[in-house]
């Protein structure tokens, strides 16, 4: 019964924050939001204490139901061993505990942390992971069947659905979440909960906590007739079979052994047995063996797609006359953040690049930087459209602090940064071409349009009053220039409130 119970908590947690992750019109996050500031990482960031005492505590009591339960990453994984378990059974065997290895990762992502990366820990946090491969590689494929049925809907009358456009995010964030996907699924398929017991920095700090936890999962050696099957089921592989011992630090507390026990051997209580071991003391097994040709030719494949994906012809259509060529990112000097982050150095310290303002921003201006010091964490970048003063849509969702929630008036008035002017990219000055796109567009009416005095034509370009401009973006999106805008809007390291 607990292990039915658990298994249907993991698969409610699990379908809700996948959906979170693709659902691009709010609905989701409007009620489940709060599933994503329970994550571990997000809430320790923030430093959310009444979340993180309820996930201690849930821990010392229960053991490491945390990443059987409510992590996604750690829910997927189960899923992916389950599909190979229909084919393959009794297929695990137990292995040493790679403690050095474990330690000395999370220690990397702590000196990572302290140095200022804070998007190298992303990397390898679990819910970040699961994010990062949901929002750049399912959310396309969600979208698309959304605008398919949007198309059907429409066919006959009705507007039920809404399409929404289908962007590529970058290179690298589509790479990095196939490799991702690759490693986990691979590790999952053949070895369970590698991932978690080796590499998991947020499996390793629960783990030394349910070494200590008050429930645990036991052997009772009068009943035991060591069949193995146990450990032959424990994806987990921390069941000691031979000396009855357990390795509760990278115990799940999945309950499979309990259920393949035909000798009612196993129980989860408080007390501990007669004749059981504390800690796990076994000798070397024959080491894993990792395929690196499926890794090689997985990697081999997500650049290929990725280059096919990149080298597709972009472009749109005005009106449905005539192809216009995409506009392309500005060169900037000082990356933007969303407003509510603050400060840049705020933002870098708190994001974990989950992606999920990402996959939630209406208007899909946010993408994964490739700045080494802040990979995969979310910049601004106006090329698709521009940050609508009205919207807070980011700020509701960010589960680490990272944007502090903000209403629409204070959205309104803070400036993430100016906008620049560009001479010889503007179509009065270098064409002779009257516009003025930026200034009938200002939603703060920071930009005027005067007479350009070394024109000898009566055209006007625009001037950019810096104090009223908050750095929406709208001019530099709606500029006609092309390739590059005429004007573009350059961060601001720290926001302020005009």
């Amino acid at each position: 019964m607990l292990r039915k119970i658990r298994i249907i908590l993991a698969l409610f947690f699990f379908v809700i924050i996948t959906l979170l992750l693709l659902d691009f019109t709010g609905t989701v996050a409007r009620w489940f939001q709060w599933m994503a500031r329970v994550q571990f990482l997000p809430a320790l960031l923030s430093l959310q204490f009444g979340i993180l005492t309820v996930l201690v505590v849930l821990t010392l009591v229960f053991g490491r139901l945390y990443c059987s339960v409510i992590c996604p990453l750690g829910v997927f994984q189960d899923g992916v061993a389950w599909l190979h378990n229909r084919k393959k059974r009794n297929r695990y065997f137990f292995s040493k505990a790679k403690t050095s290895l474990r330690y000395g990762l999370l220690a990397l992502m702590v000196i990572a942390y302290i140095a200022g990366a804070a998007g190298l820990v992303a990397l390898l946090a679990p819910y970040s992971s699961y994010g990062r491969m949901v929002t750049h590689l399912l959310q396309p494929l969600y979208i698309g069947g959304n605008n398919l049925l949007a198309a059907l809907a429409a066919h006959f009358n009705s507007y039920a659905f809404y399409s929404h456009e289908v962007l590529f995010k970058g290179m690298a964030a589509f790479v990095l979440s196939l490799v991702s996907l690759a490693v986990v699924v691979t590790l999952a398929w053949k070895n369970g909960r590698t991932y978690c017991n080796t590499i998991c920095p947020v499996g390793t700090v629960l783990g030394f906590l349910a070494r200590f936890s008050w429930l645990k999962i036991q052997i009772n050696t009068d009943k035991c007739v060591k069949c193995g099957l146990c450990a032959r089921n424990c994806k987990a592989a921390c069941i000691d079979d031979k000396h009855h011992a357990i390795d509760y630090s990278r115990c799940v507390v999945c309950g499979d052994c309990i259920g393949n026990c035909h000798s009612k051997a196993i129980t989860y209580s408080r007390h501990r047995l007669a004749r059981q071991k504390a800690e796990v003391e076994a000798p070397a097994q024959k080491p894993e063996t990792v395929d690196d040709g499926k890794r090689l030719f997985l990697a081999g494949t997500a650049l290929a797609t990725a280059h096919a994906l990149q080298a597709q012809h972009k472009k749109s259509y005005d009106g449905g006359m005539a192809a216009v060529s995409r506009q392309q990112p500005a060169h900037r000097h000082t990356p933007i953040v969303p407003p509510g982050a603050l400060t840049a150095l705020n933002f870098a310290k708190h994001c974990t690049a989950c992606q999920l303002c990402v996959s939630q921003c209406p208007s899909q201006i946010l993408k994964p930087s490739t700045d080494f010091m802040h990979f995969m964490q979310p910049e601004v970048s106006y090329e698709n459209g521009y940050c609508r003063p009205e919207c807070t849509r980011c700020s509701e969702v960010c589960p680490a602090g990272a944007i502090v929630k903000i209403d629409k008036a204070e959205k309104s008035s803070t400036q993430i940064g100016h906008a620049v002017w560009v001479s010889k990219n503007c179509l009065p000055s270098s064409q002779g071409i009257n516009c003025d796109n930026c200034a009938r567009h200002c939603p703060t009416g920071a930009i005027q349009m005067v007479r350009d005095e070394n024109s000898e034509q009566p055209l006007m370009i625009p001037v950019i009053n810096e104090e009223r401009c908050i750095g929406c973006g709208a001019c530099e999106n709606l500029c006609p220039a092309r390739p590059f805008a005429a004007i573009y809007v350059e961060g601001h390291e720290q926001h302020r409130t005009l």
